[in-house]
């Protein structure tokens, strides 16, 4: 596929005119000749680099927002809405787990995600070529100190070249004050090491993290939800490496660009662009050129249209035209479908996604609305939004 007349973000601020050819899954700068290339010209749209989601429970997106907070902690909050045999949760748990991480991809891929970290087990369903979008798979994880016990025997057990991620100092009273330093002691604070949440990160906390170059990652919408509070402003700007999560639907207001928008309240929307591109690349080790359109890196794109902003900006204003992953196009706008040749669209199936657009979506969409539908009882809710075929 060549990809011709657009803009390509090259950072936050800064683009190029560049034609991309899109050959086995890469992007090349330089042409692929084919007389079977089909050509996308994508004039007035920005090309960014597929976005990075750092943190999602994938499998919890079709569940409404639970509790009544704020909550002192995480563990307050899943003490009062673990209620497996009760409405609402009862309903969505007849929901087989396949059809609920399937849509957890679909959540991210309507956000212009093409990557995102689950945190939990990884699953076969991620490795299946109909999955959504690319699930990370080399990571090392412990939900928390409170719900893995084992967590200390979980790091051991990481690779020194994988990430370990764990949901750490989630909440305001002095339990979660005290993670940081309880970590620090066991020898748990590396580079290597993912933070999930954050928010009870106190002053005294920082020199240890930044020593160590741990990194987190910051879920707005998730911890004012849930606690009435969200990172220290003071944490946000020590130079501690941050990353931009969506958390699950049970919390959260929406997806990664819900996130985007709320988080743009309290940072620049530059600094905003690398927690959903290089940042999270570098802190979940993912290969080269992930978290940025470069001559042989993967062919995971994001377009909106182009309205003469910067990136960054461009980011914050619109929504997803086309998703690429791999160099297969994954999404595309009812709209924007017209523009394309009917070659590369005869796999796609109509998604209406409130708020947002009616949609294009790779995979065989009508059977999974059915089905999760006869399941759950009644109409489904993806990360708060209506959905139907």
């Amino acid at each position: 596929m060549l990809i011709t007349r657009a803009r390509i973000a090259m950072s936050s601020s800064t683009t190029s005119n560049l034609n991309l050819w899109l050959n086995n899954g890469r992007v090349s700068f330089s042409p692929v000749v084919s007389a079977e290339t089909p050509i996308l010209d994508l004039h007035k749209c920005l090309v960014f680099p597929g976005l990075i989601n750092a943190h999602d429970h994938l499998e919890l997106n079709l569940f409404p927002k639970l509790g009544c907070g704020p909550y002192a902690n995480a563990s307050a909050w899943a003490k009062d809405i673990y209620r497996p045999h009760e409405p609402p949760v009862q309903q969505h748990l007849k929901v087989p787990k396949r059809l609920r991480l399937r849509w957890g991809g679909i959540k991210n891929l309507i956000s212009g995600v093409t990557t995102v970290a689950h945190h939990n087990a990884f699953q076969p369903i991620f490795l299946e070529p109909s999955f959504p979008v690319r699930v990370v798979k080399r990571y090392g994880w412990a939900h928390s100190m409170r719900f893995s016990p084992d967590w200390e025997a979980r790091l051991q057990s990481t690779p020194a070249d994988y990430p370990f991620v764990i949901h750490a100092a989630e909440g305001t009273d002095e339990a979660a004050s005290r993670e940081v330093q309880i970590l620090a002691k066991a020898g748990a604070l590396h580079r290597s090491t993912v933070l999930v949440h954050g928010v009870g990160i106190t002053c005294s906390d920082v020199p240890l993290l930044k020593g160590a170059d741990t990194s987190l990652v910051w879920c707005p919408t998730s911890n004012h939800f849930t606690l009435n509070r969200s990172l220290d402003m003071g944490v946000l700007n020590s130079g501690i490496p941050v990353a931009l999560g969506s958390d699950s639907a049970m919390t959260a207001d929406g997806d990664l660009l819900d996130e985007l928008r709320v988080a743009h309240r309290r940072v620049d929307a530059h600094r905003l662009y690398t927690m959903v591109t290089s940042e999270p690349a570098r802190m979940l080790k993912l290969p080269v050129g992930f978290g940025q359109i470069c001559d042989g890196g993967p062919a995971d794109l994001l377009v909106m249209r182009d309205r003469g902003q910067t990136p960054a900006i461009t980011l914050l204003e619109s929504y997803p035209e086309l998703v690429i992953i791999g160099g297969r196009i994954q999404l595309v706008s009812s709209d924007f479908a017209r523009l394309c040749p009917r070659s590369i669209l005869k796999d796609l199936q109509p998604l209406k996604v409130e708020g947002r657009d009616r949609y294009l979506v790779s995979g065989d969409i009508s059977s999974l609305l059915n089905e999760t539908t006869r399941a759950l009882e009644d109409a489904p809710r993806l990360a708060g939004k209506a959905i139907a075929a």
